[in-house]
Formats: structure tokens, sequence, C-alpha cells
């Protein structure tokens, strides 16, 4: 675990920072809620799902009940109150596949939380998805299932949920062991499975200019009878699993390992791990495309931001 977290913070210290403050500023958020034990029943019901060790909470919270009480292990689902089990519901679906939320999760979880639905959901991303990031790094470079809790972390009330998304949003784009047309064509893929409106609308810049047309991108659907490079393919395969099947990622990493570099490996986890914030988007049926037909052309800023609406020339 350590020699994984070493490589991670070697090839991506901004980014393996930013993941450590999106996790440590989750269980602070839930804390702000008054809903730890429901942040950790969330956890372990994701994982368990997905076949993939849970996130723990700090040492601080752990064995914490709302009555004041101590005890072992998460919270029963039994005496869960009516707006918890709704968020439950939804983080369980939220993880095992968000295009089936349906629309009586989505107003349910609206008419119990209002305006706390946006940082609930980005809590249930961070306990559904960074966990598979630990297990695919943990797969890629030293055969475990993670990395550990985070260790270098500022305190967890120091960061905001949306904050530390934003920071890791913006660190990940720096990357760049992978070139730009496999790094669309691997977003392309978890936007397809995930089914964000807005996302496969989208093209990039950078890989359009690389030489990148609809046909290359066609080639993210059935990619292994595509004419697509072999790390192409095997990095499209590893995306695959990490969605679908993250508990299983063994026989797709050998495939990757033998064709990626080292630094190409861990940028390919944090990029599938920052494309799927569009979970989030589509759980609440904020997803929309910006264009009505058609694609619309994008870059990252100098600073990691997004920009919409260019064109090639």
């Amino acid at each position: 675990m350590a020699e994984v977290d070493e490589v991670l913070r070697r090839h991506a210290p901004i980014a393996a920072d930013a993941l450590d403050q999106v996790e440590a500023a989750a269980w602070s958020e839930g804390e702000r809620w008054g809903r730890i034990e429901l942040v950790e029943l969330i956890s372990v019901a994701c994982a368990a799902q997905l076949g993939v060790p849970p996130l723990t909470p700090p040492e601080r919270f752990r064995g914490r009940r709302r009555d004041g009480g101590d005890a072992d292990g998460p919270h029963p689902t039994d005496r869960l109150t009516g707006p918890d089990r709704t968020i439950l519901d939804f983080a369980v679906q939220f993880s095992l596949d968000v295009s089936a939320v349906t629309d009586e999760q989505r107003s349910g979880l609206f008419e119990q939380l209002g305006e706390q639905v946006a940082g609930v959901a980005a809590v249930v991303f961070v306990m559904d998805f960074v966990p598979r990031a630990r297990a695919a790094l943990g797969a890629l470079i030293g055969g475990a299932h993670g990395i550990g809790p985070p260790g270098t972390s500022p305190a967890p009330d120091e960061v905001p949920i949306w904050d530390a998304l934003g920071a890791f949003i913006r660190a990940v784009p720096q990357l760049d062991a992978l070139d730009p047309i496999t790094s669309e064509l691997v977003r392309l893929r978890g936007a397809r499975q995930h089914q964000c409106r807005l996302c496969q609308s989208l093209r990039s810049r950078p890989a359009l200019l690389a030489g990148a047309d609809e046909e290359t991108f066609a080639g993210a659907d059935e990619y292994e009878r595509s004419d697509l490079s072999p790390l192409q393919k095997a990095a499209l395969a590893f995306t695959d699993a990490m969605i679908w099947t993250p508990g299983q990622l063994e026989s797709s990493a050998v495939r990757l390992v033998e064709l990626a570099s080292e630094e190409q490996r861990v940028e390919l986890v944090l990029d599938v791990t920052r494309n799927a914030l569009n979970k989030i988007a589509v759980a609440l049926g904020a997803d929309a495309a910006h264009v009505d037909e058609g694609i619309e052309i994008y870059d990252v800023d100098a600073d990691g931001g997004l920009v919409y609406g260019l064109t090639l020339g």
C-alpha cells in the first residue's frame, strides 16, 4: 500500500493531495449534516456491491452514534429515518448504474433534502468512486486493493466538499502522460456508460487537432473490433472494468501493465475518476447538453478549467 501511495504521489502529487482532500471532505460533510453513520453505511453498501474495500472514516469519527453512544460497525439499516433511507437507496443505485436512477428516486431526494441535494450527491460519489480508484491503483501498481486512508490531507473541516472536488477536477488535466486522443476516448467511453448527455456531446479540441475524427471516437463503442491501438483498447477495457467490475480488475490490469508506463497507468485511473463526476449530473438530471444537435468542442485552460463552445480555427 505504501508503495502504491508513493507511486501516485511521484507521478501526480497535486492530484494525489486533491484526492485525499476529497475523501476527507466527504466525511466532514457528513459531520455537518449530522449523518456520519449514514455516510459510513453508504460507503459499506457501495463497496459491498462493487467488491472493493470501503472507505473508512477518519479516527475521530469512528464508532460515533447519533445518540452519543459508542458502537462498532456501521449503523443498522432498520434504524434509518425516512430521509436516510431515501439517501441510501439513491446511493446504491448511483453506484450500481447511475443511468438507471429513476425519476421517483430523484424527486424523493429533492423533496427530502432540498438545498442539501448537491452536497449529498457529492458525498455519494466519493463513497462510490474513490474506492474504485484506490482499488485500480493497487491493481495496476502494487497488486493490492487500495492505498489506505489519506495521510497528508488538511483537517477535514478546512475543505468543503465542492472546493475539494473542484481542486481535483483542475489537477487531473495537468497530467500529460497519455496522448490527447487516448484521453478523449477514455472520457467518451465513460460518458456513454454513464449516459451523460453533456459529456457525450463534447469533443476535445486537442484530440481533434491531433488527428481524431468521429470515426476515431466511434471506436470507443466497439473498441475491441476497432482500428484503435493496443494501448487505447487496453485503456478502454480498464475503464470498463473500473465502471462495471471494480472488484475484478486483474485481467484488464495485466493487459494494461504490459502496454502502458507507470505514469500512464496513474493518469488513466485519475482520468476515469475525474470523468466519473458526470455521475452527479446524471443522477440529478442536470446533464443536458449545451447544443440541441451535433457536437461542441471544448478544451482545458491553463488552470485546469473547462472552456466550451470553441472552434478548431
